[in-house]
């Protein structure tokens, strides 16, 4: 049996200086004692490690993890630190092993690590000294839930280089002096006074506190109470809270009615397709609206506008989700692999196109240029609004009796909702567009890879829409 004894300040260094020497000896890990006082006595008759016998070389893979387990609180990651490398030689591909529980362990215990770094960042408080030199003086108390002092006070030490700084901790002391960061023993918990420092700490927190998103819970994750003793703005959150429901209301009485011009420039930018939704809808053909479409200026990203086609009034009018390459190219909705699959098997379905009309949801081939290429991109929800209110005028000339919504976009367009459309499709919904048959876009079964997949979805499509003609004979 073997004892090792580290120092409370520069763990690491012997730490991986003892682990060289017990892996290069090839002591197995349940042969160590690890320890840090050594007044504390061995259960064993310990001796100390032997000098190592070579050079050690570990993966980078667990140097980076090591590098944040061994500041944990746990007094075994030394010993599961140890077993793991002996593993991870043997067996390499097992530090990148999600399933592997030893090593999601460990790799939970370094990220324990990095959070209690990110709460000392967050949570040190500064309390100003006296002084009789050129540099400012400040010092503060924090008790870090793992030794995590040496890996996190260098961020201290790169952001407050101009003054003379001490953070005190149960387990370290950390001493920034002329620029120089040192570590001393645990001493006793400093009496710290007071000052404007704490001031400006409490009305900075009462400043940024939004009402409006008070959750208790979610505040305390972030913010455990166990740091609240030691920080000055905790003691106005009782107050803050309990006036958080009035403060909302303040916010709504005050809050404008209309929004500022530079938010609409913005909302201009996201979709700048929208131009048409100012547009006076008075619009008296079919024809007029084609006219006007065709007026519309090209946009970055964006192709022509293109309308439906088909006989106006129709009993059916047919939407998909937005014009493709060709349909820019060609003017003319589904005339692409996607409205060619649509013609064969409605077809089949005994389903006559040249009885409905046409359209799509979105009115312009969205994309993103890739060389010579035009790379289709999928309508966002600027989009869609702009691209209903010229549905909803083709709708107001088509009158149709059922509307035929293909993929989750049409489906968004026409009754509000995208979401479980595998579970909708097949059915008839009643919506203020009129009764809208909901199916799968053509372009779903063109993406599915297998076969016999794909054999299925064209069955299952043909079969809607011999629903849809069934429903046109029996509302005829």
């Amino acid at each position: 049996m073997y004892r090792v004894t580290l120092p409370r300040i520069g763990t690491a260094q012997a730490w991986r200086a003892a682990l060289r020497s017990a892996v290069t000896n090839d002591i197995p890990p349940g042969q160590i004692d690890w320890a840090f006082d050594t007044s504390t006595p061995s259960l064993f008759d310990a001796a100390p490690l032997p000098a190592p016998r070579a050079a050690l070389t570990v993966p980078k893979a667990f140097a980076k993890l090591a590098d944040g387990v061994i500041w944990h609180s746990d007094p075994e990651r030394f010993a599961h630190l140890h077993a793991a490398l002996l593993r991870a030689r043997a067996t390499p591909a097992l530090l990148s092993d999600p399933g592997d529980e030893d090593m999601a362990r460990l790799r939970r215990m370094a990220k324990n690590v990095g959070r209690c770094i990110h709460k000392m960042h967050a949570f040190v408080r500064f309390r100003e000294l006296p002084t009789n030199g050129p540099r400012p003086r400040f010092a503060a108390w924090f008790e870090p839930t793992h030794h995590t002092v040496e890996p996190g006070t260098p961020f201290f030490a790169k952001r407050f280089g101009d003054m003379d700084w001490l953070i005190a901790t149960p387990d370290i002391t950390a001493r920034f002096e002329d620029g120089h960061l040192s570590f001393e023993e645990a001493a006793p918990r400093p009496d710290l006074p007071e000052d404007a420092t704490e001031d400006l700490w409490t009305e900075y927190y009462r400043s940024i506190f939004n009402p409006a998103r008070v959750k208790v819970s979610a505040m305390r994750s972030e913010m455990p109470v166990k740091y609240w003793k030691n920080m000055p703005e905790t003691r106005i959150i009782p107050e803050l809270l309990s006036g958080a429901e009035a403060r909302v209301r303040q916010m709504q009485e005050a809050a404008p009615t209309l929004p500022p011009v530079y938010a609409q420039r913005v909302m201009e930018r996201r979709a700048p397709a929208r131009v048409a939704d100012r547009m006076d809808p008075d619009i008296p053909t079919l024809d007029a609206l084609r006219t006007l479409a065709s007026e519309m200026p090209l946009q970055d990203g964006y192709g022509r506008m293109v309308l439906g086609e088909g006989p106006s009034p129709a009993p059916l009018m047919i939407v998909g989700e937005q014009p493709g390459d060709m349909e820019d190219r060609a003017g003319r909705p589904f005339v692409g692999p996607a409205g060619q699959l649509f013609d064969r098997i409605a077809k089949t379905a005994g389903l006559r196109r040249e009885d409905a009309y046409v359209t799509n949801a979105v009115k312009r081939f969205r994309y993103r240029q890739t060389g010579k290429r035009r790379l289709h991109q999928p309508p966002n929800r600027g989009d869609i609004e702009h691209g209903k209110w010229w549905l909803d005028l083709e709708r107001r000339f088509v009158k149709p009796k059922l509307t035929l919504a293909m993929g989750g976009t049409a489906a968004e367009a026409l009754t509000g909702e995208r979401a479980g459309l595998l579970k909708r499709r097949g059915r008839i919904e009643d919506t203020e567009n009129g009764p809208v048959f909901l199916t799968l876009h053509p372009a779903y079964i063109l993406r599915l890879p297998d076969a016999e997949q794909r054999a299925e979805a064209e069955e299952a499509f043909a079969s809607d829409l011999a629903a849809v003609q069934a429903r046109l004979v029996e509302m005829s």
